[in-house]
């Protein structure tokens, strides 16, 4: 599922949204990809944990099985866009002042998707598999200026290759490889978990 063609009102706010959002970062990042990451991951680790979180909760007060899986899911989903952050960090090295941001958009941004997830939840999972998206084509962008020569094909960082299990001489190409494929995964995840509320 590379893209889902919004079907009614509630898509076409979350494609709006998730397109507003990727005109600021195209303007303040431009093709800074390495640092685009590290504030996109602060914000992309959010879903999951809030979205589990929720979803636990859910389970308690109704004191019903059959939410595991999901939980799980959502769970692992939120650790895996905070290893992509630690691995970002260690390749950007962001200054101060995008160390606030990131501190700034997660603030603002849990507490946003958190009454979206809680009245909306199909909303919010659109929003994510949207988000993904656009995910994928960031990091195919990165891929091509790293394959150009714009962008140097540093070494892996450690905290990546033993993340992945990438070869010792992994570069910054493979991780940005390993961390697309993640997102693409997350992308269908959450467009079939906003899919499920139509049923």
């Amino acid at each position: 599922m590379e893209h889902y063609q919004p079907v009614n009102i509630s898509d076409r706010i979350a494609r709006l949204f998730t397109k507003t959002l990727r005109f600021f970062a195209d303007t303040f990042f431009q093709k800074r990809y390495g640092h685009r990451a590290v504030i996109l991951e602060t914000v992309a680790g959010v879903p999951g944990m809030v979205a589990g979180m929720w979803t636990h909760l859910t389970s308690l007060r109704k004191m019903q099985t059959g939410y595991g899986p999901k939980i799980r899911t959502l769970l692992a989903e939120a650790e895996n866009e905070r290893m992509h952050l630690m691995t970002f960090i260690e390749i950007a090295k962001p200054n101060a002042f995008e160390r606030f941001l990131v501190l700034f958009a997660q603030a603002i941004f849990w507490n946003f998707f958190f009454i979206i997830y809680v009245f909306f939840p199909r909303t919010a999972h659109r929003i994510v598999g949207y988000f993904e998206e656009e995910a994928v084509y960031s990091y195919t962008e990165y891929l091509k200026e790293v394959d150009s020569g714009k962008i140097p094909n540093i070494p892996a960082p450690k905290i990546a290759i033993d993340y992945w299990k990438l070869p010792a001489d992994a570069t910054l190409r493979d991780v940005i490889i390993v961390v697309r494929e993640d997102e693409a995964g997350h992308r269908d995840v959450n467009h079939q978990f906003a899919n499920d509320y139509d049923h």
